[in-house]
C-alpha cells in the first residue's frame, strides 16, 4: 500500500535501532497540522525537490485526516487519509531521512489501516512506487491492481495498489451510539466532551443538528 506519496522509503526490512518512544495520534489542533506540513516539507520539497503546488494540492482540507508520527514528542513522519464513498484513499506518507530504518514507517502505515478499518472502511488505496511494490506486498500483503496502467506524478512512476481492510466488531456504522459518533476522530473508545450531555436534560428545543 502507499499513496499519492512520492514515497522515499526504504523497501528494507526494519532494523534494530533505538528508535525512542513512538507515538502516532491524528491531527487535531493547528500546531499538529503545522509539524505534519513541515515533515513533508522537509521529505518532498527538500529531498526530492518537488514543487510546492504540487505538493499541497488543495486536498489537505477536503475531507481528509492527518496523522503525526513523534519519537520522544519530535514530529519525524506524516501521513493523509482522505475518505470516499467505498474507499479510503492513503495518500502524502513522509517519514524523515534519519528515521526510516526502523519501524517508524510501518507503524504510521499501520495506523492509517486500523483508522480505516474502525471507520468500517475495506478497501484502501495507494499510489506506490514502482521500486516500492516488494515493500507493500510483504508487509500489508498489498497487491497491484490489475489491468490498470501505471502513471507518473512528480517525476515518479507509480501504480495503483490496494490493502485489503478487515473492519473490527466495533467497527462503526449506522447503528453506532450517538455519543460514540460525536466523539473526536480516532478517539471513538473514549468519552467525549458531548458525553456529559448525557447527564443534562434537553431544555433547548432550538438547536440544529449535530
Amino acid at each position: 500500500m502507499n499513496a499519492n506519496v512520492r514515497m522515499p522509503l526504504e523497501a528494507r526490512a526494519p532494523a534494530e535501532v533505538d528508535e525512542g518512544q513512538l507515538e502516532v495520534v491524528v491531527c487535531r489542533t493547528l500546531p499538529d497540522l503545522m509539524q505534519a506540513m513541515a515533515v513533508r516539507a522537509l521529505v518532498y520539497m527538500g529531498e526530492q525537490a518537488c514543487p510546492y503546488d504540487e505538493e499541497y494540492d488543495g486536498n489537505d482540507f477536503a475531507g481528509a485526516t492527518h496523522l503525526i508520527l513523534r519519537r520522544d514528542g519530535e514530529p519525524i513522519g506524516t501521513l493523509r487519509i482522505r475518505w470516499f464513498a467505498d474507499f479510503a484513499k492513503v495518500e502524502r506518507v513522509a517519514v524523515r531521512k534519519e528515521y526510516r530504518r526502523g519501524r517508524a514507517t510501518l507503524m504510521l502505515i499501520l495506523a492509517a489501516k486500523k483508522l480505516a478499518e474502525k471507520k468500517n472502511y475495506r478497501k484502501i488505496l495507494g499510489y506506490g512506487q514502482v521500486r516500492l511494490i516488494p515493500f507493500w506486498e510483504q508487509y500489508f500483503n498489498a497487491y497491484v491492481r490489475p489491468r490498470r496502467d501505471g502513471f507518473v506524478v512528480s517525476d515518479h512512476d507509480y501504480v495503483e495498489m490496494v490493502v485489503e481492510g478487515v473492519p473490527p466488531h466495533d467497527a462503526l456504522n449506522l447503528d453506532s451510539d450517538p455519543y460514540e459518533l460525536l466523539r473526536p476522530e480516532g478517539a471513538w473508545n473514549e468519552p467525549g466532551v458531548l458525553d456529559k450531555s448525557a447527564a443534562r436534560a434537553a431544555n433547548n428545543p432550538g438547536g440544529l443538528s449535530r
